[in-house]
């Protein structure tokens, strides 16, 4: 009889408590601010990708030396990001990092392709940041002729779509 008891008393102890363990009411709660921030993601990463696509600086032919003409385009783009970064905290997101990826046609070799890449996304977080947008907060990312817009990149057209930069948020 001690001994049941003991094994009862045992096996009480491994049972964890209600309040270690998360109510169905937390989980829900949780999932609800999960989908808001996707949702939130989703919205502010769809605005910053209209945004970059409309205001593309353009590069001298094989290098990361922006072409003369982009401080208009670039105040649009920190105007872009510090919009987005009201939505975001209005959301209560925390812990996100804008994202400026650089993106080549497919000529030449993929490798110097993405090292050019990071190179010009560089250069446009470098400006950004010149604007107001803390350092902490963007990052740049080459990815050379790894996401062509357009396939196959096999005239002048086709490839300057696909020589561009992108931004997005990254929670």
């Amino acid at each position: 009889m001690k001994l049941k008891a003991l094994c009862i008393a045992l096996s009480l102890l491994a049972i964890p408590t209600a309040t270690s363990a998360q109510s169905p009411f937390d989980q829900l709660k949780q999932s609800a601010g999960n989908a808001g921030k996707a949702a939130i993601e989703k919205r502010v990463n769809a605005k910053l990708m209209e945004d970059a696509r409309k205001n593309q600086c353009s590069f001298k032919s094989g290098t990361d030396v922006l072409e003369p003409g982009c401080d208009k385009k670039l105040r649009n783009l920190t105007n872009a990001l510090v919009e987005a970064k009201k939505q975001l905290d209005a959301g209560g997101v925390k812990n996100y990092k804008f994202e400026v990826s650089g993106h080549t046609d497919s000529s030449g070799d993929a490798a110097k392709n993405k090292q050019l890449s990071e190179k010009r996304a560089e250069v446009i977080v470098k400006e950004l940041v010149a604007r107001g947008v803390p350092r902490g907060e963007i990052i740049a990312v080459g990815r050379g002729s790894e996401q062509l817009l357009v396939k196959p990149d096999n005239t002048a057209a086709k490839k300057a779509k696909n020589r561009r930069y992108e931004i997005q948020v990254r929670l």
